[in-house]
């Protein structure tokens, strides 16, 4: 089991800062190093000023500013990170200076230190045969700005043990990153594919194809995406694409070579040259030829087994801030016309099109990306929803393939307990994709949200019967249909910094996995009217108090508690038990909030008629309520009070009969669409 406690970085520039602010926000004690005081306070500096920055936009308060600087411990002495877990560098591409950095490391660290590269231009192992430990030697290659961008690159060598890489992807996970696994190849994954996408975009400008404005506008629209190639540049330095192409050129052969154009312009030491026109009439031409560019790097990459198909989508998304993935973007187009792209690059640099490709061709398939992963270790099946980029949310393809490794762990003998948890960080599932529910009621095709909705209740049925314990690891959010899909496992167990909430009555509709139903059940129907009607959030220590979660861990430990009860489930306090027990008492603050939401209270809170005025508590109910949609509210309050009286599965049937009804409502249109759009609702009741 990797145990992280300490972090050392060394390099305090941009860079290198940036992973230390990160790393201490997470609540990680961070050391960093530098050559001498004045490069420390330098990047000291530059965090206080994010950091700042952060509490301007409301990000953070100014007690958590002092906190994250507290964990970072500045210094100028290599010696302060001879008791660190994981040493992190992020020194200035120079291999001998790498080499030479980690030799010392070697002599200065605890033998388990793991040492990490943040390279972007050299092999991790080069780095690890210098280091004298190449069994604790991994690449963790970060994106800027590091502190805000959420994507990692974990990437071990040949040498790396795997109790190193163990522990890369622990600190991914502490460190709110969403790490994606490559291989040590030029360029890894993400700068692979953008990097020549960089040089496409130079390619057709010294073409004479188009100006720099119409390339900037074409790529914006064609990957959905704020700033074009040359802004993009611009912004970042046209040294960093010029030497990132010349490596990857050097070392996999003239086509990702730099264009003549940007030599020129590095040379020149210029940046582009962006006017404010563009011509609309060349963006598909241009759209193809930067496509064709993406799509053949990434199906070699696929080839060349570098990494997964969904996690260089991932990076793409996360990293890059594309709004698809090369080949979601591939599948949408089709493979017929993907296919054509590359091949007129191919054509142009004289390569071949990868053979992936051109299969999907001929059967006219689709490239198989995974938005949920199974492994099985020994007695224990993990089931991770993996779609950080869209905190995990659920919509039909997430929704088959959750089911599908469901079934498939629910049917292996050899599995004994089942752990279903988010990937990312940041969200265990943020409830069903509102996307797909605003685009169907808009196509007037409410069927396919009334099958998405049934497919999703006789999932949780086939979970909650199953004769294997099925565990939730929740590690961040859990909302709406995230937190029904949690509440239809046997135990939810929630690290400290976890929260939940139902907020559908806030966005026009009510909960429609049986969220009212099974809450009503576990914390009585009081309480569970509180969450519906209010959609408040609460956090894993109030949710534990009421009985909605089992076990609450600091998130450090969440991971090793969950593997302990998953390995002995008989042991774990599970929903089944917590029902025939009478319970523990309530907070108080909760005793009031049972007795505001009992038959006898709750329609002075409704209608806010002879509200006492002195009761702070009941006012403020009252006064998120009044927030919400009406029609919303009246449903689920009149379906909650029915579903009460009958069994558990009549009450989940009862709820799927009237879900036609409130997706039929122009508030739930309004309400959804708020969200899209960012804004406060405004219900007329209709």
């Amino acid at each position: 089991m990797a145990r992280l406690g300490k972090v050392g970085v060394v390099g305090a520039g941009n860079m290198g800062s940036g992973i230390a602010q990160k790393t201490a926000q997470e609540g990680l004690e961070v050391v960093l190093v530098d050559l001498e005081d004045e490069f420390v306070e330098r990047g000291v500096g530059m965090i206080r000023k994010m950091l700042e920055d952060g509490v301007e936009r409301k990000i953070f308060k100014p007690a958590q500013v002092e906190e994250i600087l507290g964990r970072i411990h500045p210094t100028a002495d290599m010696n302060a990170l001879a008791d660190c877990d994981l040493v992190i560098e992020a020194v200035f591409e120079d291999l001998n200076v790498k080499k030479e950095l980690f030799a010392k490391l070697n002599g200065i660290c605890k033998p388990e230190t793991v040492l990490a590269t943040n390279t972007s231009s050299f092999a991790v192992e080069d780095l690890a045969l210098a280091s004298g430990r190449p069994r604790n030697v991994i690449g963790l290659h970060f994106f800027y700005h590091p502190a805000k961008n959420r994507l990692l690159e974990v990437i071990p060598c040949e040498s790396s043990s795997k109790e190193a890489l163990a522990l890369g992807w622990e600190y991914s996970r502490r460190a709110g990153k969403t790490g994606i696994g490559v291989v040590d190849t030029p360029g890894f994954a993400v700068n692979r594919f953008f990097v020549p996408w960089l040089n496409e975009a130079t390619r057709l400008l010294g073409e004479g194809i188009a100006d720099a404005a119409t390339i900037d506008e074409a790529a914006k629209k064609a990957f959905g995406i704020g700033m074009g190639p040359f802004l993009l540049m611009n912004v970042t330095g046209v040294p960093i694409a010029y030497h990132s192409a010349s490596t990857l050129g050097e070392k996999l052969g003239e086509f990702y070579r730099p264009s003549e154009m940007l030599r020129k312009q590095f040379e020149d030491g210029a940046k582009w040259e962006i006017g404010e026109q563009a011509d609309e009439a060349k963006f598909d031409a241009l759209a193809d030829r930067l496509l064709g560019v993406v799509f053949y790097v990434a199906a070699s990459l696929e080839e060349e087994r570098v990494a997964s198909v969904s996690d260089i989508d991932r990076g793409a998304k996360i990293g890059l801030r594309w709004r698809l993935g090369p080949f979601e973007m591939m599948n949408r187009m089709g493979a017929e016309k993907a296919f054509a792209t590359v091949s007129a690059l191919t054509e142009r640099h004289g390569l071949k099109v990868p053979a992936k490709l051109a299969e999907l061709r001929e059967t006219g398939g689709t490239w198989d990306i995974r938005y949920v992963d199974l492994e099985t270790d020994g007695p224990v099946a993990y089931i991770t929803v993996n779609r950080p980029e869209a905190m995990n949310a659920l919509n039909p393809t997430v929704a088959s393939q959750l089911a599908e490794a469901f079934d498939k762990a629910d049917g292996d003998e050899n599995v004994k307990s089942i752990v279903l948890g988010g990937a990312g960080g940041k969200a265990f599932v943020a409830g069903a994709d509102i996307g797909f529910f605003i685009k169907n009621i808009k196509k007037n095709t409410f069927k396919n949200i009334y099958d998405f909705t049934k497919d999703g209740h006789d999932l949780l049925k086939r979970i909650s019967a199953s004769a294997k314990t099925v565990f939730v690891k929740m590690d961040g959010l859990a909302l709406g249909g995230g937190l029904e899909l949690a509440l239809g496992a046997h135990c939810i167990v929630a690290s400290e910094k976890a929260s939940m909430s139902l907020p559908e009555t806030g966005i026009g509709i009510y909960p429609g996995l049986g969220g009212m139903a099974r809450a009503s059940r576990y914390v009585g129907k009081e309480l569970a009217k509180y969450l519906v009607l209010t959609g408040k959030m609460i956090g894993a220590a109030d949710a534990h108090a009421i009985g909605l979660v089992e076990y609450v861990v600091p998130a450090s430990e969440i991971d090793e508690k969950v593997r302990a009860l998953a390995r002995e489930p008989g042991r774990a306090i599970t929903k089944a038990k917590k029902e025939k027990s009478t319970g523990g008492e309530l907070p108080a603050e909760f005793e009031k909030i049972e007795k505001l939401f009992s038959d006898d209270s709750l329609g002075t809170l409704l209608d806010r008629e002879n509200l006492d005025t002195e009761n702070v508590l009941a006012q403020g109910m009252a006064k998120a309520i009044s927030y919400k949609a009406p029609i919303a509210v009246k449903m689920a309050n009149e379906l909650m009070d029915e579903g009460f009286k009958l069994t558990l599965d009549e009450a989940l049937e009862l709820e799927l009969s009237r879900l036609e009804e409130i997706f039929a409502t122009e508030d739930a249109l309004e309400g959804l669409k708020s969200v899209v759009e960012r804004r406060r609702p405004s219900y007329k009741g209709a």
